[in-house]
């Protein structure tokens, strides 16, 4: 056998590979990072729980907040941002996105908790000409947001993952409309610091956070904000919540033993709480993914506005969310691989059948969607139930057209199929 002699090299030599190999390491490693604003106006402002006037608030309970949860890894960055208000529209988004240098613009997801007690992001007309909306408050919001974005850029740590998707047990959510046609899968992402401890969990659920609802003049992050206590009050670091397919209209479970909502703080602290603890058990078991990968793709798409409630809503909204004599708009899709997870965007609020469909087609561990991201364009139904019945009649006229689902699923798809699979565990 050839004996094999060590190469000798000069010590230089040596740093300069060693130093090289850690500058690879670190570049090249998972990193995470989190951080948290509070946009709480005051003094308070009206509360918008849809389409028309605001609601005076003359109280409220709970902070509301901006959040952003960063990842990156093999030189692809990622923010995911959520925020405590009804939707977050592009033309906010974007003033975001131009005030983070470190993260392509196309890699920043927005979305919204769909909170019916916060301030109005649209621009709402409130039928005498004027609208509710505080254009100086949502600049200081988008100035908040970015803020958090560049503070978690700044945390970036060596991180790991644990990633799970599984039944959130007990009285949480429901559909209005059919009590059981809904998703009662959670999927949640948890960041493990380099001392294996969590200091991020981000839950992934379809619900209305109206248990408060916009008529009793409270401003509040509703369930949301408990459940981000009990995230961190039970070891599981910063929460940031992503709400998924719940249109047409999966609701906060506040029925009361006769039937009529409970809509009280109290019944906010208990879903918020169950939801965070049963979010916490799911993730518990997952195992820890040391290095997972980063991938980001998006799809610009454009979508007919048949709906004459909506286009006069775009086109009187102050924030300009259409352009004059525009009678269509495009978004921006999403498809993330983080690890063994996959996630696709939605402009808006889809139905339950919808999200079921496109979870099935993704090509993930775990499959998530986040909903109300990148825009807000209302209700998302299928062209079988658009216009059908009475009961849709509501969600149909705030839905942008009937061809809106099949045209958001078959470019979400098309993203899907186009893009490489996520990572299979070992």
């Amino acid at each position: 056998m050839k004996k094999i002699v060590p190469t000798k090299r000069p010590l230089w030599l040596a740093v300069v590979i060693v130093s090289l190999s850690l500058c690879q390491v670190a570049a090249e490693g998972f990193r995470a990072g989190i951080a948290v604003r509070n946009v709480t106006p005051d003094p308070l402002l009206p509360v918008s729980g849809g389409v028309g006037p605001g609601h005076k608030a003359t109280e409220k309970m709970g902070e509301l907040t901006v959040r952003a949860f960063v990842v990156e890894n093999g030189g692809v960055r990622v923010a995911i941002v959520s925020a405590d208000f009804l939707g977050f529209p592009s033309v906010l988004g974007n003033r975001v996105r131009a005030k983070v240098p470190s993260i392509p613009p196309e890699n920043i997801l927005i979305g919204a908790t769909h909170t019916h007690s916060a301030p109005d992001c649209y621009g709402f007309p409130d039928g005498t000409g004027g609208t509710a909306a505080n254009l100086e408050y949502l600049d200081r919001v988008c100035a908040a947001m970015a803020e958090a974005v560049n503070e978690a850029v700044e945390k970036l740590q060596p991180a790991s993952l644990r990633i799970a998707t599984g039944e959130a047990k007990g009285k949480i959510a429901y559909n209005y409309y059919a009590p059981q046609l809904y998703d009662p899968r959670c999927h949640v992402i948890q960041a493990l610091g380099a001392d294996s401890k969590p200091f991020a969990t981000l839950v992934n659920y379809a619900i209305h956070p109206e248990v408060l609802g916009a008529g009793q003049g409270i401003l509040s992050p509703d369930l949301i904000g408990p459940l981000y206590d009990r995230i961190s009050e039970s070891g599981g670091g910063t929460g940031i919540f992503m709400n998924s397919a719940q249109g047409g209209m999966v609701t906060a479970d506040c029925r009361g033993p006769d039937g009529r909502d409970i809509q009280t703080w109290a019944e906010c602290v208990r879903i918020g709480n169950l939801l965070a603890d049963e979010a916490l058990r799911i993730v518990g078991g997952a195992p820890v993914q040391g290095s997972p990968p980063v991938f980001c793709a998006h799809q610009v798409v454009r979508f007919p506005v048949e709906s004459e409630l909506l286009l006069a809503v775009m086109k009187a909204s102050p924030l300009k969310l259409a352009p004059e004599g525009a009678d269509t708009v495009s978004t921006r899709v999403n498809l993330v691989n983080l690890g063994t997870a996959q996630i696709l965007t939605i402009p808006g609020e889809a139905l339950p059948n919808i999200g079921f469909y496109l979870k099935r087609k993704m090509r993930g561990e775990q499959n998530f969607l986040f909903g109300l991201t990148n825009d807000a364009f209302g209700y998302i139904l299928t062209k079988e139930d658009w216009g059908s019945f009475k009961r849709y009649d509501y969600v149909s006229r705030t839905c942008l057209g009937e061809n809106t689902a099949q045209i958001l699923i078959e470019q979400a798809l098309a993203l899907v199929g186009s893009s490489p699979a996520p990572a299979v565990r070992r």
